[in-house]
């Protein structure tokens, strides 16, 4: 009885490790073009969902709130789009002396520019109890300004 107590508490977990047997099992289940589609999705169901749950669970003063922290909207996009990429590119210059491979740092230098995914940003804040609506502005906001602005850390750095 204390097992199936213990399994009911930990839904989530026992979900995750039945989800990854599964893909161990029958993994063409959910390859691009298999009958999961995740191509369409992981990148648009899935991001639209979550933020529809949480959008959901979220009081409009909470967020309208949220929107008025400028100093903190403004920490977070630079600490994210500015110091990470700037810290990432100081740590590459140490690496490039070493004899991992070109690439491979080129693909850290990719990465490190790149905004924290919307999902797990908002996921993992409210997960610890933050400010979920601020973490939903900015994982969008940070989202926007990196694809419509053209990756611009990306191209600074690789200059």
């Amino acid at each position: 009885m204390r097992l199936l107590e213990r399994m009911r508490k930990e839904w989530f977990m026992v979900g995750i490790v039945l989800a990854i047997a599964g893909a161990k099992l029958e993994p063409s289940i959910g390859v691009n073009g298999g009958p999961l589609k995740p191509e369409i999705t992981v990148s648009y169901i899935a991001v639209a969902t979550i933020f529809f749950n949480s959008g959901l669970s979220l009081k409009t003063e909470e967020l309208t709130s949220a929107l008025v922290h400028i100093k903190l909207h403004l920490f977070i996009q630079i600490f994210t789009l500015a110091f990470f990429p700037t810290a990432i590119w100081l740590f590459l210059q140490l690496l490039s002396i070493t004899p991992i491979n070109e690439w491979l740092l080129k693909g850290l230098q990719t990465v490190g520019c790149m905004p924290p995914p919307v999902s797990s940003a908002v996921i993992l804040t409210k997960a610890v109890g933050g400010n979920e609506a601020a973490a939903i502005f900015n994982s969008a906001f940070g989202s926007f300004l990196v694809s419509k602005c053209g990756l611009i850390c990306l191209l600074l750095l690789l200059c």
